[in-house]
């Protein structure tokens, strides 16, 4: 699968993200010989699992110039990369408490020119700054994640959306959102994308 999906779902990227898009290939692929990130298998399908559902954010909200967007367990640098793609004029911080996983992050930033990206290895509890909104794909369950980033939001709202968190989640979460308390929205990614893997995936939208 090659970086075309991203044009067919986003067909508004300018030359230079469909570029950015491109190169993410053989950087992921490069970084992952040397640390395993992504299993073999999943690497063939990066532009589907990883950087499109990655951007499933982007279907929901258009994060505009000056914002600042904390990415908590990037991994490899998802959500945020492909995001930071995506809105090259929005601040991306990205943290993982996994110092070989950032320094992969900063080389694939590095790599494809992004310039509005920072990588750090810390835990997000360390970090001690506001932000517009919160991302992060299936780190853990709402009850633990929640803690580590309350308290973190900017007080006013620049967007459509109001501050808050966009968690990327799949299966069964009734029980999970239950858990912990929290108001949420579910947003089935099924409603953007249309292969069998969306179907049982989510962002969940906590406003602040």
């Amino acid at each position: 699968m090659t970086s075309d999906i991203i044009s067919y779902y986003f067909p508004d990227l300018s030359q230079k993200q469909k570029e950015q898009f491109a190169e993410l290939d053989e950087l992921y692929r490069f970084w992952n010989a040397r640390i395993n990130l992504i299993s073999r298998k999943d690497i063939d399908m990066l532009y589907l699992h990883h950087i499109l559902h990655s951007l499933a954010i982007a279907k929901l909200i258009s994060f505009l110039p000056g914002e600042k967007v904390l990415d908590v367990g990037t991994g490899g640098g998802f959500p945020g990369i492909p995001l930071a793609i995506m809105f090259p004029e929005t601040d991306f911080h990205l943290v993982d408490s996994i110092g070989k996983k950032i320094k992969v992050v900063q080389e694939v930033a590095l790599g494809c020119g992004l310039t509005n990206v920072r990588a750090s290895h810390a835990r997000a509890e360390q970090i001690d700054e506001k932000f517009h909104f919160v991302v992060s794909r299936a780190v853990t369950r709402l009850s633990e994640f929640y803690p580590w980033v309350k308290g973190k939001f900017e007080k006013k709202s620049m967007n459509t959306l109001q501050n808050g968190i966009l968690y990327l989640k799949g299966g069964d979460l009734a029980k999970e959102i239950k858990e912990s308390g929290l108001k949420t929205e579910l947003i089935p990614l099924s409603k953007y994308f249309k292969e069998d893997y969306f179907d049982s995936k989510f962002v969940v939208y906590i406003p602040q």
